[in-house]
């Protein structure tokens, strides 16, 4: 693909001079529509406003019919930037394409074409344009076309349905390899934004494994644009979360950690509230629930909550959000609030560290991910300021201790001794306490221990 094609701007194409004459004699377009072409192009804005205020249907079917019947590149570029202009300028004229005298015309057909080219300005445009078509029909309920789609006896009129699945393909074409190195990536997804709210689309692109090339953009944004970009993505997955199909996949992906990693670190309302209102839809979904307790959503919603929002939708997500996650947290196994409380650091006396049962039971849970939850405990008294969290971590690992075959050996091996002897001095009574408990067991062993449990 030419480099200057892909950096062309609708400006700079809108300059050319197209010889509509020569057209003329050669065939390409008739006398009424030179004359149409002639009172229209290089006119100034608001004469010609007043044209397609006037007559509409008859220039629509002029573009669409030049971008048929002829190739050339420099004549399909500004016929295109032409129509761009006129849909920037006012969007809602996205609807003179649907008027009922162009039934016959085929009029989407040159634009699905036009997507296919090896020109980046041409296929920009053409999925622009084809875009705001869609957006503007008159639709029912299901989303197909209130006026259906008119058959001719003739030749197979391109119908909303073959727009649609033509503009998924491309799309997914184009995050997959992208034809401008930094600009298909933002047209696909800005477009996929406002398509998806479309449930033809949403099926296409989960049928067309569309969702998977979503999830590597989920990360956390630095500069305006990437803001922008990670907003629309994020705005494309809360759509598919209320399709059935598209929650299966997210399920079973990294969506959900990226999309607290996002919640996490992200500053911009727009993003935190779109990422919100996803968790929101997914709470309730298989295991969706359990999982953001795992990944310490409970404490972020907190945090949030105590943030200056202006958004109420993001304020009443994040308190059902909350609620949701309270519920999900009582149905937990006792080893699994327990891990809860490790991962998140926040170690408090609830009943499970007392309880002889709940070391008996679970000691062998503490052996999964190679020893995850005992490491973490660990780094807790090194990293945790809060002398009740350092006081249950030492008590939990002279349980650790006592409760595992080889409790003292891997202890040991994790170099937590050095770290529970330094607490031997802190200023906190309790934290002296447990740490000398634990010391104690680690040097005396179970049998010879078990007089000196607290």
């Amino acid at each position: 693909m030419e480099i200057d094609h892909a950096e062309l701007s609708t400006e700079q194409v809108l300059t050319r001079d197209i010889p509509w004459e020569t057209y003329m004699t050669t065939k390409l377009i008739s006398g009424t529509s030179l004359q149409l072409l002639r009172r229209y192009d290089n006119r100034p804005e608001s004469y010609r406003a007043q044209l397609l205020d006037d007559d509409g249907p008859a220039y629509v079917r002029l573009f669409v019919s030049i971008l048929r019947d002829i190739f050339k590149e420099e004549t399909v570029e500004y016929v295109l930037a032409l129509i761009d202009e006129m849909l920037t300028a006012n969007p809602k004229r996205a609807r003179l394409f649907h008027d009922p005298s162009l039934a016959s015309e085929d009029a989407y057909e040159p634009f699905l074409r036009l997507l296919w080219k090896r020109n980046w300005f041409v296929q920009e445009k053409s999925c622009k344009i084809l875009a705001l078509i869609v957006s503007a029909r008159k639709t029912t309920h299901d989303g197909s076309s209130a006026n259906g789609d008119v058959s001719n006896s003739k030749m197979k009129i391109t119908t909303i349905d073959d727009v649609l699945d033509g503009l998924v393909k491309w799309l997914c074409a184009q995050l997959k390899n992208p034809s401008h190195p930094s600009r298909a990536v933002l047209t696909s997804i800005n477009c996929l934004s406002t398509l998806l709210k479309e449930p033809k689309v949403r099926s296409s692109f989960v049928q067309a494994d569309g969702v998977k090339l979503l999830i590597p953009l989920i990360s956390p944004a630095s500069t305006q644009q990437s803001t922008q970009l990670l907003y629309e993505t994020c705005l494309c997955v809360w759509l598919l979360s209320y399709y059935e199909p598209a929650i299966e996949f997210l399920a079973t992906s990294r969506t959900l950690p990226r999309l607290i990693d996002v919640v996490k670190s992200s500053t911009k309302e727009k993003v935190v509230r779109v990422v919100i209102l996803t968790l929101r839809n997914l709470l309730h979904k298989g295991t969706f629930g359990a999982q953001m307790v795992g990944l310490g959503l409970p404490q972020i919603v907190q945090s949030l909550k105590s943030q200056a929002w202006s958004d109420e939708d993001l304020l009443e997500a994040l308190s059902q959000l909350e609620e949701g996650l309270k519920d999900n947290i009582k149905k937990l196994s006792s080893f699994d609030k327990y891990k809860q409380e490790v991962l998140l650091g926040h170690l408090d006396w609830s009943p499970m560290h007392k309880d002889v049962n709940f070391w008996r039971e679970n000691i062998t849970s503490f052996e999964e991910n190679d020893l995850k939850i005992l490491r973490v405990l660990i780094t807790i008294l090194d990293s945790s300021s809060d002398p009740r969290a350092l006081a249950v971590a030492c008590f939990d690992l002279s349980q650790f201790i006592q409760h595992h075959p080889a409790g003292r050996v891997i202890v040991t091996d994790l170099k937590a001794k050095e770290r529970v002897m330094k607490l031997m001095n802190h200023e906190n009574a309790e934290v002296t306490k447990y740490a000398l408990l634990c010391i104690q067991r680690l040097f005396l062993g179970a049998k010879y221990a078990s007089f000196l449990q607290a």
